[in-house]
């Protein structure tokens, strides 16, 4: 039924309503009264239930989102492309590089949304649809792409692949469930997805600059040999990272959220120290810094949370032990 029909028919029957309201209404007696009465109640409940609740988009943030999607079914459609005239690692290279234009547009919505006071349940849920294609299905495209033709087996590949955009899903799952309105952003329980995809991006970026280091002969030659040996051994270290990747992803394990920390307060020594380090990295090892500062984000909490349960582990033996050499004496 087209637009026009539709509103003459919704027209129609609202005429025909208001014309038996008016019959009813003239119905003398109280039984006829009290008949009526139910008659309009249950007309009245029937056109509330035919009623849809009309969605308002907020244009700017739905704009921004929908620009994630469209990076991440970029960034897949490059890196499976069979008709670029260009070399794989330059394929995971822009794939790499969508991403990261995906992460991008995924923190402006959310900043775009609560400066315009436009937040919404559609946003929130359109979001985490685009971060599925984005932060799950492109990286692991990627993971996919570094084994075609190399020695790990193929069903390995696709496994860990299916295995790490699994993870990402549950992952915006759980997020979606667990995280109220008033839920001040100053952490995440589990890694980020887009820390996640993040973090394999980097190292599709740095794989051509790693290669330039493996065979340009203006370097030395240990740097040579260990970029070489890197670049051998970058298949197998892309799967494992995407299963550690997945497995932080659903773990209970607390991260900060760097930009909410960045934008807030002041910051202490020790943090404008690390930023400080970061820039040097950056301005030193070019693109080799980026995916150096993912893996020290992404795995510098499960560290620091392992090392303090083992310290608070054996503090607690030691006031064991001194309560035990007490109750002896």
């Amino acid at each position: 039924m087209s637009e026009l029909k539709r509103g003459l028919h919704i027209e129609r029957e609202t005429i025909d309503d208001e014309v038996d309201d008016e019959l009813v209404d003239d119905v003398s007696g109280d039984d006829a009264s009290r008949d009526g009465g139910r008659k309009r109640h249950g007309r009245k409940r029937k056109r509330r239930k035919g009623r849809r609740r009309r969605l308002t988009l907020a244009v700017l943030p739905t704009l921004l989102t929908l620009s994630n999607g469209v990076c991440g079914l970029a960034a897949i459609a490059v890196a499976m492309s069979v008709n670029l005239p260009w070399e794989n690692e330059t394929k995971l290279l822009v794939a790499g590089i969508l991403i990261f234009g995906g992460m991008l547009f995924d923190a402006l919505d959310g900043s775009a949304a609560r400066m315009t006071g436009q937040e919404s349940r559609f946003g929130a849920e359109l979001d985490s649809l685009c971060d599925a294609i984005t932060f799950g299905t492109a990286p692991a495209v990627i993971v996919w792409r570094y084994s075609d033709g190399l020695a790990l087996p193929q069903k390995i590949s696709w496994g860990i692949g299916v295995l790490f955009a699994l993870c990402v899903l549950m992952r915006l799952a759980r997020f979606n469930v667990e995280t109220t309105e008033d839920d001040p952003h100053d952490g995440f329980e589990g890694l980020p997805s887009p820390a996640a995809a993040g973090t394999i991006a980097a190292f599709a970026i740095a794989m051509p600059e790693l290669a330039i280091y493996a065979t340009d002969s203006s370097y030395p030659e240990n740097v040579q040999w260990l970029a070489q040996h890197l670049m051998a051994g970058s298949q197998y270290f892309i799967a494992g990272l995407a299963l550690s990747l997945a497995y932080l992803m659903v773990s209970r394990v607390q991260y900060p959220h760097v930009f909410q920390q960045l934008l807030r307060g002041r910051r202490s020594p020790h943090q404008i120290g690390q930023a400080m380090f970061v820039v040097i990295g950056a301005v030193l090892l070019h693109w080799l810094a980026l995916p150096i500062a993912f893996c020290y984000y992404a795995y510098g909490s499960p560290v620091r949370t392992l090392v303090s349960r083992y310290r608070h582990r054996g503090e607690a033996e030691a006031k064991m032990g001194e309560s035990d050499g007490v109750d002896r004496i």
